[in-house]
């Protein structure tokens, strides 16, 4: 599970309503893996943090977790790229079914910014700073001072 979520934050005495995910160093990993998780981060209804990078599969949280539960901080950097399945010699070969299938699942918004980069290809793209503080919510950390990382 090592870079699923970097860290699980809760406020103490609080319910779950109210507990945080934070997403600090995340490469991602299998889509499936991803869906599953997010669909069970998603009815928690727990705030998200992203707060460092959230790449490849993670990305599937803008798709899987409503705005107004998803947060950036100055930190975060989302990387997009197309799915790929391993050839028969370890070769990364693109699934453009997968691909198809990762990119309908982000808001329109973040289509319509990796359209105008050329689509989700072979190459990483990151979506950061200014950009991405434009589409999110920005996180006040200072409100939650009192989490502790697990």
């Amino acid at each position: 599970m090592t870079g699923l979520l970097a860290a699980v934050l809760l406020l103490a005495g609080v319910g779950s309503s109210h507990a945080v995910v934070r997403i600090v160093d995340d490469r991602g990993g299998q889509i499936g893996n991803y869906v599953d998780k997010y669909q069970g981060l998603r009815s928690s209804g727990q705030q998200v943090i992203i707060d460092g990078l959230c790449a490849s599969a993670c990305t599937i949280v803008l798709g899987s977790v409503p705005d107004d539960k998803i947060c950036v901080t100055s930190q975060a950097a989302l990387g997009f790229h197309a799915a790929f399945d391993f050839g028969p010699h370890g070769g990364a070969i693109i699934n453009h079914g997968a691909t198809k299938m990762l990119y309908s699942m982000y808001p329109s918004r973040v289509q319509r910014w990796i359209n105008q980069r050329g689509g989700l290809k072979s190459r990483m793209i990151y979506l950061r700073g200014k950009e991405l503080m434009s589409m999110y919510h920005p996180c006040y950390l200072d409100a939650q001072a009192g989490h502790q990382a697990m």
